[in-house]
């Protein structure tokens, strides 16, 4: 939720499906995120579709050179700095929970000089299952020392809003370019972007929310 990440994978990988004739909708595409950075279902696909098996690797390099080219030129979501800011003002603990390897998330947080800004961050290193398991967001709410539900997760994945769910947390699900084309039945409140309330107020209604449903 810091960077959009997905939109720069889904055109690396349209390029080489190109190539091979196929064309994979948005939503179909939008289902293989939120559960690892390298997707095995693209490489599944792409061998339905020729018959055959792929070179994996060979396709790992090529995809991973090409997101990284797109990955430079992207800049973190509206709303992020903002939102960063104003949790330090209320003195709020944060977590990054990812799917992704340590030393790429912790590359693009020091590329905009975010580190600083999370207490702690977990990493698919971390644990024995990603998203959509709910591992890395109990792992997060160890290390902060944070029970359930006194947390918020925010999401821009299918997998990544059922992990938080799984473990407790009440989710608010921020669709990025590519998954804006599904469905977020399982998010307890949906936005557009990060930029449209302001967390104090996200949180007040969060609360609110809890309290209405515990009465």
């Amino acid at each position: 939720m810091i960077l959009d990440t997905e939109t720069p994978l889904r055109l690396s990988w349209e390029e080489i499906y190109r190539e091979a004739g196929l064309v994979v909708s948005p939503a179909e595409w939008a289902t293989f995120l939120g559960t690892a950075a390298d997707p095995p279902a693209a490489y599944d696909l792409m061998e339905r579709h020729l018959g055959r098996s792929v070179d994996r690797e060979a396709l790992r390099l090529r995809c991973l050179a090409r997101e990284n080219e797109l990955l430079a030129k992207e800049t973190p979501l509206p709303g992020v700095r903002d939102l960063l800011d104003e949790a330090g003002r209320l003195r709020l603990l944060l977590a990054v929970a990812s799917s992704s390897e340590r030393a790429w998330v912790e590359g693009h947080l020091g590329r905009f000089a975010l580190r600083d800004r999370f207490d702690a961050v977990v990493c698919a290193e971390d644990v024995n299952r990603t998203k959509p398991f709910p591992d890395l967001y109990v792992e997060a709410l160890r290390r902060l020392g944070v029970a359930p539900a006194d947390a918020i997760a925010f999401e821009d994945s299918v997998h990544g809003v059922r992990a938080a769910k799984d473990a407790g947390l009440f989710c608010i699900a921020v669709p990025n370019r590519v998954t804006r084309h599904l469905e977020f039945p399982d998010a307890d409140l949906v936005m557009t972007s990060l930029d449209e309330r302001l967390l104090g107020e996200l949180i007040r209604e969060v609360e609110a929310r809890l309290s209405a449903a515990a009465s």
